[in-house]
């Protein structure tokens, strides 16, 4: 089993930055693709970002492209998204995944064996 567990979530205005971090234990994290979801009020989990094992493949959402930078550092087994040029449209419970997932299909969140608590991002208007 790998344990993960987010921070850095909070209350921003639009155009603000927060930089998440999740946490890994229990399981070698350098082995895992890690991926980011959110999943909007209402709504379905989405595909926010990934990053594969050594950081060489970096992919992301296109609502999130250039404003979001997603990172890992395999020494501290975390994973990071800086987000800036935050929107309300950003608003979500954000989540960390990770899983043996093959690059062609790292937006599929049930391929992702392990998944945090979630952390809660808000944009003010």
């Amino acid at each position: 089993q790998m344990q993960l567990g987010e921070s850095g979530g909070g209350l921003v205005q639009t155009g603000g930055s927060l930089r998440l971090s999740c946490a890994a234990s229990g399981r070698t994290f350098s082995m895992y693709v890690m991926g980011w979801f959110r999943q909007p009020p209402g709504k379905e989990r989405e595909f926010v970002a990934a990053i594969t094992q050594s950081g060489g493949n970096i992919g992301y959402a296109a609502s999130v492209r250039g404003r979001f930078t997603i990172s890992r550092d395999n020494a501290k087994n975390t994973v990071y998204l800086q987000m800036n040029s935050l929107k309300p449209e950003d608003t979500a419970v954000y989540y960390c995944a990770a899983g043996a997932v093959d690059w062609s299909v790292v937006q599929i969140p049930r391929k992702y064996a392990y998944w945090g608590q979630g952390t809660q991002v808000t944009v003010s208007s």
